[in-house]
C-alpha cells in the first residue's frame, strides 16, 4: 500500500513532510494531549462535491477555544484530495489527507489507518471524532459529542437517531429504512453486552476516547466501524446525544448489495472472536455442509456411479462447501498466513481423516465399552469433530513458527 500525504494548512501551521503519515504502527502519543483536543477523522470516497461545505460548516460551528484538526482518510479515484487541499486553505484548524492507493478495509479500514496515525508524527488528542463527509452528519454536533464525553465521563458519545430528538429522516426511501431497522436490532441481538447502552450501534458519527482506542484489535471489515469498535474494544461507559440524520449534500450514496454482504461478513466475524463462539460456528457450517454432500451423492448415483465410490466423491462436494465457508466467515483474518493451496489441501486433508477415525471410534465404543450402535456413532461424531475443529485452528490456521508466506 502506498500513501502520501499532503501538509495542513492553517493560520501560522509549520507544513509537514510527506512521510508523517506513511506507515503509521500505533496510538502511542508524541506528547501530552491538550485537554478536550479532537481529532475528526473523516474518510472519504468520491466526496468531491461535499468535503468544501463540509469544511466550511465545521469552521463556523467549531469554536475557537477547542484544539482541532481534521483527518481525511481518502480512498477516491476523483480529485477529493485536490478539493480537500484547495478548500483547507480558508481553514482556522490543520487539515491534512492520507491517501491511500488500496482501500483494504473499505470504510472501517480508513477510519482505523487514521486512528493509527495519531500521535506517531502528530500531536496526540485526548478525542477522535468520526463522521461522514456527506453532511448527513451534522457537523454543530462535534462540540456537543465531545462536550458530553467530557462533562459525563464517557468513553465512547454515540450520535443516535434512536433516542428522544433523533431522526433518520436522511434516510432514502422506505427499504433503507428498513435495512437500517433490521441491522440495529440483527447487532443488539448478537452482541447484547457489547452494545448495552447504544441504541443505535449502526451509526457512523461518534467521539471516543483516544485512550480506550486497542488498534491492533481491531479487523475492520466495509463501514460499520462503532460496531468493531464497540464489540473489541469495550468502553467502560457510554453516553448519547440526539442527531437527525441529514440529506446527503452531493453525490451518491455508497450503500450497496455487496456493502450489505461485507456487513453480515463483519458480524460473523466478530461473532466469532471466542474459541467457543468459532467452534459454534464451525459446526454450524459443518451441519450445512450435509447439503452440497447429499445432493452431489444424489447425482452422482442417478449418474450410474456406485453408492461407495460416490460416497467418497460426494463427501468432496462438501468439505470444498465448508472451507469455502469457513474461509470467509470464521478465519478471514488469519488467511495470510499460509498460501490458499496449502489450506485447500490441509483441510481437505483432515477433513476426509476424520472418516477413517470414526469408524474404528465406534468400533472401539461398541466392542470394549458395550454402547449401543446409535450412542456410539454419537459420541464418535462429537469426538472427531471436536478433534477436527482443534486440528484444523491449529495446523490450517494458526501462523507458521517460522518463514514468510503469502496467502489470497
Amino acid at each position: 500500500m502506498s500513501e502520501d500525504l499532503w501538509p495542513p494548512h492553517a493560520l501560522g501551521e509549520p507544513e509537514l513532510s510527506a512521510p508523517a503519515l506513511l506507515e503509521p504502527t500505533g496510538l502511542e502519543p508524541a506528547g501530552d494531549p491538550a485537554p478536550g483536543s479532537v481529532t475528526l477523522i473523516i474518510p472519504t470516497f468520491n466526496e468531491a462535491g461535499n468535503v468544501e461545505e463540509l469544511l466550511r460548516r465545521l469552521a463556523g460551528f467549531l469554536p475557537a477555544h477547542l484544539p482541532c484538526e481534521v483527518l481525511f482518510v481518502d480512498d477516491s479515484t476523483d480529485d477529493t484530495p485536490a478539493v480537500i487541499e484547495k478548500a483547507a486553505s480558508e481553514c482556522p484548524f490543520p487539515v491534512a489527507v492520507l491517501h491511500r492507493e488500496t482501500a483494504e478495509g473499505g470504510l472501517g479500514g480508513a477510519v482505523v489507518e487514521g486512528m493509527l496515525a495519531i500521535g506517531k508524527e502528530r500531536a496526540a488528542t485526548d478525542w477522535i471524532v468520526v463522521m461522514d463527509a456527506d453532511l448527513q452528519h451534522p457537523p454543530h454536533l462535534v462540540p456537543e459529542l465531545v462536550g458530553e464525553g467530557e462533562r459525563t465521563g464517557a468513553d465512547l458519545v454515540v450520535a443516535s437517531r434512536y433516542i428522544p430528538g433523533g431522526s433518520r429522516a436522511g434516510l432514502a426511501g422506505s427499504y433503507r429504512v428498513a435495512v437500517s431497522r433490521g441491522a440495529t436490532w440483527l447487532t443488539k441481538g448478537l452482541f447484547p453486552r457489547a452494545l448495552r447502552g447504544i441504541s443505535d450501534p449502526m451509526s457512523g458519527f461518534f467521539a471516543m476516547r483516544r485512550s480506550v482506542v486497542t488498534a491492533d484489535a481491531l479487523r475492520p471489515l466495509g463501514y460499520k466501524i462503532l460496531l468493531e469498535l464497540a464489540v473489541r474494544c469495550r468502553p467502560a461507559k457510554v453516553a448519547e446525544v440526539p442527531f437527525v440524520f441529514q440529506d446527503r449534500y452531493a453525490g451518491e450514496s455508497k450503500s450497496t448489495a455487496r456493502e450489505g454482504l461485507r456487513f453480515l461478513t463483519h458480524l460473523a466475524a466478530l461473532r466469532s472472536a471466542t474459541p467457543v463462539a468459532r467452534m459454534i460456528g464451525f459446526g454450524l457450517i459443518g451441519l450445512s455442509g450435509f447439503v452440497p454432500n447429499l445432493a452431489a451423492l444424489w447425482l452422482l448415483t442417478h449418474a450410474g456411479m456406485h453408492y461407495l465410490p460416490a460416497e467418497i466423491v460426494a463427501n468432496q462436494a462438501g468439505v470444498l462447501w465448508n472451507f469455502v465457508l469457513i474461509e470467509a466467515l470464521l478465519f478471514r483474518d488469519r488467511r495470510r498466513h499460509r498460501h490458499w493451496a496449502d489450506r485447500v489441501g490441509r483441510f481437505a486433508l483432515l477433513a476426509n481423516a476424520d472418516l477413517l477415525l470414526r469408524i474404528p471410534l465406534i468400533a472401539v465404543f461398541v466392542g470394549k465399552f458395550g454402547m449401543a450402535v446409535l450412542p456410539a456413532t454419537a459420541l464418535a461424531l462429537v469426538t472427531t469433530f471436536v478433534l477436527r475443529f482443534a486440528a484444523t485452528e491449529a495446523l490450517v490456521y494458526l501462523p507458521r513458527r517460522s518463514g514468510r508466506t503469502s496467502g489470497s
